[in-house]
């Protein structure tokens, strides 16, 4: 019965020395054994461990590549022109020791490299212009960056994967103003093409009546031309016609003036019965003398 009494607590303290001398460490991680807050052991491969309990405890590290977001930042290129600089970092923990040392965890690491990309990112790009920063030469100024911060987080037992540039974006004041100068520079070049447009029109429609006035004084010229023609030919006509024939062209005359004296109008004649205009009334066998 008293063996029993012992036998229960062996057992618990037992199982509660296993439980807190046994801890695993993930692929995803990378663990550091600490022994009253000094590093003994750094354990890099996954698997399952052991630490003497109560007195040893474990910090674990993340080995991934891990993402930061930096805050934006105001930068101010040579030409004093003002960008809004908004980036974001790869790194990866590759001296758990170095980095437990220098910074403790991740928390602060964060917020170590962050002041220091920022600060490399105000010293690279402040010695440019605005116009650099927005071209494909930025590809190199943000390799420079990289190194420089890849120099200063060493220290830390961290490596840079990579440095970028998510956003350049000018400050709202400076937005609003170039806003304004293209809105006015749109506006006068819209004036320009009205004030052109108005003066092509106006050459156009001058040339247009040039033209049309040309058109009908050449068409009236051929119209007099092929009138004359026209008369001319008639008369010929009609003089030949009296030259064969005398009687029938002295009664075709006498008929056309019968009909623009006589029909449709109203003025009043008083001639003679024997008049000459009346011969060939009567007698339509009167000859002409």
């Amino acid at each position: 019965m008293k063996a029993g009494k012992f036998l229960l607590p062996i057992i618990i303290l037992i199982a509660a020395t296993i439980y807190f001398s046994v801890f695993i460490v993930k692929e995803v991680n990378q663990a550091i054994v600490l022994q009253f807050g000094d590093p003994k052991r750094i354990i890099s491969k996954p698997g399952i461990n052991f630490k003497i309990p109560f007195i040893q405890n474990v910090v674990f590290l993340d080995k991934r590549i891990l993402n930061l977001d930096t805050p934006p930042e105001e930068v101010i290129a040579s030409d004093q022109k003002r960008l809004i600089v908004d980036a974001f970092a790869r790194f990866q923990i590759i001296d758990p020791l170095k980095f437990y040392i220098s910074v403790g965890n991740e928390r602060v690491a964060r917020s170590r490299l962050a002041t220091i990309i920022n600060s490399r990112i105000r010293n690279v790009l402040g010695q440019q212009e605005l116009q650099t920063l927005l071209s494909e030469d930025r590809t190199k100024q943000m390799s420079l960056i990289q190194e420089g911060v890849n120099n200063e987080a060493e220290n830390f037992g961290i490596s840079i994967v990579d440095v970028r540039i998510k956003r350049a974006d000018l400050p709202q004041a400076n937005s609003d103003a170039i806003f304004r100068r293209m809105q006015t520079e749109r506006e006068r070049e819209a004036k320009e093409f009205r004030a052109k447009g108005a003066e092509m029109a106006v050459t156009i429609t001058s040339t247009a009546d040039k033209e049309v006035t040309v058109i009908l004084a050449d068409a009236q010229k051929k119209s007099e031309i092929m009138k004359g023609e026209g008369d001319g030919l008639k008369n010929k006509i009609f003089a030949n016609a009296f030259g064969q024939d005398p009687e029938f062209f002295a009664f075709y005359r006498a008929m056309q003036a019968y009909q623009k004296a006589l029909i449709g109008g109203e003025t009043s004649m008083i001639l003679s019965p024997d008049s000459e205009f009346f011969k060939f009334f009567g007698n339509i066998d009167q000859k002409v003398e």
